[in-house]
């Protein structure tokens, strides 16, 4: 976690299009000296918090905040053309929200050598301390890339050739029966509702990994391990990975 600190801080990096949580105000302080601030927040979409003098006070002890702390995340995104530029194996989450599963997505994805992790802006959990700490050091191996439209980034992913997996209990194809095209995009929704319609709709694929218990369903993060490694078993056997 960043924090940026002091109105002309925040100010610069607001401007600066810099990746931001969210932004904290001190809480009776008068709003004027941060109208700027606030403005460049909504038309960014970066949520503002108020929180008594105390809370910013132990958020930056040693800092002049000003009344105004910006909270950055924990790593800075990528362009997703930097991504889908290095081929292999990209990871697409559609509307994951727990920072744990993130975190362990993106853990999973480094061990695995996917290319890299693309998040949405919205309904979705962000880079944060949280999920940078569920990675356990994978942020450093596994860049994320975050796009204002999920959609519009797997089309673009298949444009440049990618070929796009969806994992959906309603699939039509085993996990362990798929014979894969590369590069691969795999694609897997967020808990509770899985892929959304419009997501499953650009899939040339739908995968589905059935149990033998009583539960129908795994968690994402499961799921997403689950898969990769099988495109890891896969590759081996192709003679392609280590």
């Amino acid at each position: 976690m960043e924090l940026i600190c002091g109105i002309h801080a925040v100010v610069e990096a607001l401007r600066a299009g810099r990746s931001l949580n969210r932004v904290i105000v001190q809480r009776g302080a008068n709003l004027r000296r941060f109208h700027e601030i606030l403005e460049l927040c909504r038309q960014r979409g970066v949520p503002v918090h108020q929180e008594p003098a105390e809370a910013l006070d132990r958020l930056a002890p040693a800092a002049k905040h000003q009344g105004v702390i910006a909270v950055g995340a924990a790593v800075a995104y990528v362009p997703l053309e930097d991504i889908l530029a290095r081929g292999g194996l990209v990871i697409f989450l559609d509307g994951v929200e727990d920072p744990r599963n993130l975190g362990a997505v993106i853990r999973t994805a480094a061990v695995a050598g996917a290319s890299g992790v693309v998040i949405p802006e919205r309904r979705a959990a962000p880079v944060t301390e949280a999920v940078a700490k569920a990675a356990a050091g994978g942020l450093a191996y596994t860049p994320v890339a975050r796009v204002t439209n999920l959609g519009r980034a797997l089309d673009q992913s298949k444009a440049v050739g990618y070929w796009i997996y969806g994992f959906d209990e309603r699939g039509d194809r085993e996990w362990d029966r798929v014979e894969w095209q590369e590069p691969v995009a795999m694609v897997f929704g967020g808990e509770g509702r899985g892929l959304r319609e419009s997501t499953r709709k650009r899939c040339d694929f739908l995968v589905r990994i059935q149990g033998a218990g009583a539960l129908s369903s795994l968690n994402v993060s499961v799921a997403a391990g689950i898969a990769m490694f099988e495109w890891v078993r896969w590759r081996r056997q192709q003679g392609l990975g280590k």
